[in-house]
């Protein structure tokens, strides 16, 4: 098997080079193992099988013993054995070397399992499933890195090869590296829908050992779906879910779920970005529903490429969502995080990109060319209405945003005459 060069290959190098142990985490499938094995020296799997009971009984005498082998010692899915979290601090410390252990994890520890942070000795850094860059479908014509560092940065001309009917297929197939191992699309499409399956009837239960329902898991993903992207109030996700008959669920029950998921890295919703702009009261501040993959809505709505072809109305949430995807993937190194903007004027700014270093985007996804200039708009009003609040009276200046950016489904980048970058994800790359 292959292997895609990811945007977390040089990060990894680069944590282990300045810390003793380095955590990756993010979503089942997602490639963290594989990736963690280019450069890993020894690998302890945890969940396999045949040495389970070993492991987990040699955890209870001497947890130290697992660690003994070359380095960079891979420990996959640590979080099977929480006591390693603590060994592997303590043997970063004994050591006093860099480079010594990669931890990978699918959900997210208790952290009332282990004693100490690990602050200072195991550095984390979060993994995506593939952005169209890493799966060799994205032109790369066009750096998100260079639209934020060089002012003269030329994309005008830079081209996708995508067609709105390739950028559905690859929705529905996802970032998954499986479905790049099998030829044929059908068989890429299974393996979405068997991730899915296996979130519902095995994972939500295994994240904290607590027995959860596989039906309402599926009403609550399916709910999700039907309003991805947008900022559907917890109490519109679960009268949806009780109006089908199939499931009673309390808010409580809702919420369980919901953190069980976010612990899996399934739900990576997205909260509000409340710049001073406008009184606070005006800005929404309910988080907009999003997955790690659009693949996820795709198939948790049961559709197929062929039925999403006719309904580019709700393709155009499920873009957004591989919009989103790409974006965190490409600035993996930058400690970015992603927030939206809505107020009840009607203005609102799809997404927000923040880098560490305080500059950040403006950014709106629009499928079609038609919409381009509406995109354009928002992002140019909400610059100016930073603007009027840096001219007046405001004690602390708000930073004007660095890049205007409107990411769509079209073939040709360029620069708009007031500024706005256009630039379709077929050919943007980190």
């Amino acid at each position: 098997m292959s292997y895609y060069k990811r945007t977390a290959d040089a990060l990894l190098c680069e944590l282990l080079e300045a810390f003793g142990a380095v955590l990756i985490e993010g979503p089942k499938w997602c490639g963290k193992t594989t990736t963690a094995r280019q450069i890993a020296r020894s690998v302890i799997q945890l969940q396999d099988p045949d040495m389970r009971a070993e492991y987990q009984a040699t955890a209870l005498s001497k947890p130290s013993l697992l660690l003994n082998g070359e380095t960079p010692r891979l420990i996959d899915e640590w979080q099977d054995i929480p006591v390693l979290w603590d060994a592997v601090r303590a043997q970063v410390d004994i050591r006093n070397l860099p480079g010594q252990f990669i931890l990978t994890g699918s959900n997210a520890i208790n952290k009332s399992e282990i004693l100490h942070s690990g602050v200072g000795r195991i550095a984390r850094m979060s993994m995506m499933p593939m952005s169209l860059w890493e799966s060799q479908d994205s032109t790369g014509s066009v750096s998100l890195k260079e639209l934020f560092d060089n002012p003269d940065y030329n994309i005008d001309g830079k081209t996708s090869n995508l067609t709105i009917e390739d950028l559905i297929f690859l929705a529905s197939r996802g970032g998954w590296p499986a479905s790049l191992q099998t030829r044929s699309k059908s068989s890429q499409l299974l393996i979405a829908k068997k991730y899915v399956q296996s979130l519902c009837e095995d994972d939500i239960t295994r994240v904290d050992g607590k027995r959860r329902d596989s039906l309402t898991t599926q009403m609550i993903l399916k709910s999700y779906a039907r309003n991805i992207s947008t900022l559907a109030k917890k109490k519109t996700l679960i009268e949806d879910i009780l109006s089908s008959g199939e499931v009673s669920l309390s808010r409580d029950t809702f919420d369980d779920y919901e953190k069980a998921l976010q612990q899996l890295f399934i739900i990576q919703n997205i909260e509000a970005w409340s710049p001073a702009i406008r009184s606070k009261t005006a800005i929404r501040s309910n988080p907009k529903r999003s997955f790690c993959d659009p693949s996820i809505s795709v198939a948790m709505l049961g559709l197929s490429p062929d039925a999403l072809s006719t309904q580019l109305r709700t393709f155009g949430f499920i873009f957004e969502q591989m919009c989103v995807r790409d974006l965190r993937a490409y600035t993996i190194d930058s400690g970015s995080h992603i927030s939206y903007y809505h107020d009840r004027y009607g203005l609102e700014v799809d997404y927000v990109l923040h880098l560490d270093d305080g500059r950040y985007a403006l950014i709106e996804c629009k499928l079609g060319s038609r919409e381009i200039d509406s995109g354009a708009e928002h992002l140019l009003e909400v610059k100016r209405l930073i603007r009027e609040h840096n001219k007046g009276e405001a004690q602390v200046p708000l930073r004007e945003p660095d890049l205007l950016m409107v990411l769509t489904g079209g073939s040709t980048a360029y620069t708009r005459p007031d500024g706005v970058k256009v630039v379709p994800l077929g050919c943007l790359r980190d």
